[in-house]
């Protein structure tokens, strides 16, 4: 439960810019060390195993930015602005693309629509916190609950071991996770979620029950 004896998170816009900014810079900066490397590797005049090697690090490495950096757009840029919506089938794709791997997978259960902004950023951000809550993998199945304008989600996340993100709850509802009152990168994606959901008047409920986490947006 968020911690009412403390005083909401207060940020400029420069501060909040800049944290969402490293939040995307450490989501790319691996995939992307990855292909620095293997270009390296295949600079260093390596045999034709080693090249291999080096091309396949560099294949999925491509990949996975390429995914990580479409998925960023839409969840925390501007992706869209000329309009106030966003295809429900692009944020389908982006998600398959960014979480979908040998360990965890998307159960997509929202149909296609036109749905406002900041539900459809919401409901990304939202994803990222259920992937969080399951750290060696399993299943995030989401539906989507009302129609439209008043479109809100339900996320439901199975897993071995799976567990409320530290701090989510606090970070959610606007609360800093500290005495200090400060919020680093690592915390910024919740507390950005916070912000679209009172952007779009919506509130946003995380718990544990029993074996998994349940999230919603309504």
């Amino acid at each position: 439960m968020a911690d009412a004896a403390r005083s909401p998170i207060s940020l400029e816009g420069l501060d909040l810019a800049a944290l969402v900014a490293s939040r995307v810079c450490h989501d790319v900066i691996s995939p992307v060390g990855a292909i620095v490397n293997g270009l390296e590797l295949m600079e260093d005049g390596a045999d034709q195993a080693t090249t291999e090697l080096a091309l396949d690090l560099i294949r999925k490495s491509a990949k996975t930015a390429s995914a990580r950096l479409q998925f960023c757009r839409i969840a925390f840029g501007a992706a869209g602005s000329a309009g106030s919506a966003i295809d429900t089938r692009d944020a389908h794709q982006v998600a398959t693309n960014f979480l979908n791997d040998d360990r965890t997978s998307i159960d997509w259960h929202i149909p296609p629509a036109f749905l406002p902004k900041n539900r459809v950023k919401l409901l990304l951000n939202l994803l990222m916190l259920a992937a969080g809550a399951i750290p060696r993998g399993g299943v995030i199945k989401v539906e989507m609950t009302g129609e439209g304008d008043t479109a809100g989600f339900a996320i439901l996340v199975t897993g071995l071991n799976a567990r409320v993100p530290p701090h989510a709850a606090e970070l959610l509802a606007g609360i800093p996770a500290n005495e200090q009152g400060t919020i680093d990168a690592h915390a910024i994606q919740p507390y950005y979620a916070g912000l679209l959901a009172r952007a779009a008047g919506m509130t946003v409920r995380i718990e544990k029950v029993e074996d998994r986490v349940e999230i919603s947006a309504s």
